[in-house]
């Protein structure tokens, strides 16, 4: 009796595993053909993954799906052998179907980044690169506890141990890290990109690289400044990039001997000065105040252009046609002076 039950679930067993390796082979071969046909009518990439991912199942993982079903079916094996061929099965489908999340990961990054590349041909793609790599990390590390734990080991400890360490690499590496996540926010956030000129704290100067720990920006002196993402992010930055014309105010001031009828014609003078200098618009030019040693003169212009070159250059035009113009008509810039007035005592 017991020999015809052993027979019997021997011959179940060898039935059921040629029939699903048979199956499995037959349907793995239709359905790559179909899906390869429809992949060609439509618009969509997901086709094209899941036929390529199918292409990746190899062989041998077809014949341990043939022995867990046959097993499960006949109940010939029981014990460590039954449990051999089941852990043998989960780790593979884990695998697998880990495969193609991650295939679906890259496809999407790939997609993401042309579309920003098509955009912006200076595009960075870095940061998309590091999600894809944390997802990436974070996916297989989630495919590993479940195994683990499918496998009956306790993984509550390891996930203890897990953070207990990563909090002590994350003090190790803060600075990095707020680097490393101030770049993230520049990325997203875009207050300045490559080519801009901006202004925090005392510096200033033309943005030549935004790294992943640092942002290296040209001075205005030529050098090369390199200065961590966080202290960036951490100023307040002025970014001149989105400015369609500079607003420029400046004063200049003459001295007190001078006459009413000059100190108008000053007026006049550096009004005419300003309209007729091309990427310049006249604001407005006033006898501001009566200041310690000059009479003072406050002028506003816009220079129609947000290149910092060119608004000195304008700047530096104005001063030398003033200092022209008030020489030719005897009037004199004022500069720190100071009268002492003697009173003799009787």
């Amino acid at each position: 009796m017991f020999e015809i039950i052993v027979e019997t679930k021997v011959n179940i067993f060898i039935g059921t595993f040629l029939a699903t390796v048979i199956a499995l082979y037959i349907t793995k071969v239709v359905i790559v053909a179909n899906i390869k046909k429809i992949s060609k009518r439509t618009g969509t990439d997901l086709d094209d993954l899941l036929s390529a991912w199918l292409d990746k199942i190899h062989s041998p993982f077809y014949i341990f799906i043939a022995l867990f079903v046959a097993n499960k079916i006949s109940n010939l094996f029981v014990g460590n052998i039954e449990r051999v061929i089941e852990a043998i099965f989960l780790i593979g489908s884990v695998y697998y179907i880990t495969i193609f999340v991650q295939e679906i990961i890259l496809h999407l990054t790939k997609k993401t980044i042309e579309a920003k590349q098509k955009e912006d041909k200076d595009f960075n793609a870095s940061p998309i690169y590091i999600f894809q790599n944390i997802i990436k990390y974070a996916l297989w590390l989630i495919a590993i506890l479940l195994v683990l734990d499918n496998l009956g080991y306790n993984i509550s400890a390891l996930i203890a141990g897990l953070g207990i360490g990563g909090i002590a690499v994350a003090f190790a590496l803060q600075n990095i890290l707020a680097d490393i996540f101030a770049f993230i926010s520049i990325f997203f956030d875009k207050p300045f990109k490559i080519g801009d000129f901006i202004v925090f704290g005392q510096n200033k100067g033309t943005v030549k690289n935004i790294g992943i720990k640092t942002t290296r920006i040209i001075t205005l002196q030529g050098e090369e400044l390199v200065v961590p993402n966080k202290k960036l992010t951490d100023s307040e930055i002025h970014n001149f990039r989105q400015m369609r014309k500079r607003r420029v105010v400046f004063e200049f001031g003459i001295i007190y001997e001078t006459p009413i009828e000059k100190i108008k014609k000053t007026k006049n003078i550096a009004e005419t000065i300003i309209k007729n200098i091309k990427k310049a618009e006249l604001d407005r030019v006033h006898f501001k105040t009566l200041g310690d040693y000059s009479l003072v003169f406050e002028v506003a212009y816009y220079v129609n252009n947000q290149d910092y070159k060119t608004y000195m250059d304008i700047q530096e035009q104005i001063n030398l046609e003033l200092m022209k113009k008030l020489a030719e008509e005897k009037i004199e810039f004022a500069y720190p002076t100071q009268k002492t007035f003697l009173e003799r005592i009787k």
